[in-house]
């Protein structure tokens, strides 16, 4: 059971603005993202698009405005099992290089306590991840010694493990194949048809873009066009 009401929007942002360097970096968004929608975040480099989502999961403090999770403010918000974040690049941190199992089986880590061991529901949780992005036989490679595809794949295997109802994904066709990212629309695709919520960060949709439901494309920080796409209404936005 969660503890936001089922109709509740995963993310809501009022008048938000992020303030760096004495530039407007996000210059007045309001957005609403809700229950089962498959939001393609766009613009070109500078607009603002990686700030927007990091904002949405508080990553990044707003200067003015408000955003919330689930209803929540996001220093507030507890139920992060919720949210699985698919940032640009894996972490490369110091020390023993893991391997691309245990990377994913850290998606867990929310649905775990301190008191519980990993559970049989937790590796299969994880076998399902990597089967979904087509890397069960690389589990015990290092995941640094992977392609730039193939690790964005390991951090949405990682995603995916922890089964969350909404899915931030930072980029993650950029640099990687046509092999890739043609995994990764499969992979929305179910997401989707489970009705899950995915708020996707991209400068081009290429395979991705039959799946979006909606679009917010931002220019210099601030909502350019914002619209529901032709799989939703039939026509283009």
């Amino acid at each position: 059971m969660t503890t936001a009401a089922a109709g509740t929007a995963p993310f809501e942002m009022t008048g938000g603005r992020v303030r760096r360097d004495g530039r407007e970096v996000l210059d007045g968004i309001d957005l609403r993202v809700g229950p089962g929608d498959l939001l393609a975040v766009m613009g070109p480099n500078g607009a603002g698009k990686s700030t927007l989502v990091k904002a949405l999961l508080g990553l990044v403090p707003l200067s003015a405005g408000r955003t919330e999770i689930y209803g929540s403010a996001p220093a507030r918000f507890r139920d992060w099992k919720r949210v699985g974040y698919v940032p640009q690049r894996l972490p490369m941190g110091g020390g023993v290089p893991s391997t691309v199992r245990e990377v994913v089986s850290s998606g867990r880590v929310a649905r775990q306590s301190r008191w519980r061991p990993t559970s049989a529901a937790d590796r299969a949780a994880v076998d399902r991840a990597l089967e979904a992005v087509g890397l069960a036989g690389r589990a015990r490679d290092s995941a640094h010694l992977l392609s730039g595809g193939q690790q964005q794949r390991v951090l949405i295997a990682r995603a995916l493990a922890g089964e969350p109802d909404v899915f931030v994904l930072d980029e993650p066709t950029a640099g990687v194949d046509a092999a890739s990212q043609a995994a990764l629309a499969g992979t929305l695709r179910e997401l989707a048809a489970a009705g899950r919520t995915v708020v996707l960060v991209a400068h081009e949709l290429g395979p991705l873009e039959p799946l979006i439901t909606r679009t917010l494309v931002l220019e210099h920080g601030r909502a350019d066009h914002t619209g529901r796409t032709a799989r939703t209404t039939g026509h283009s936005a």
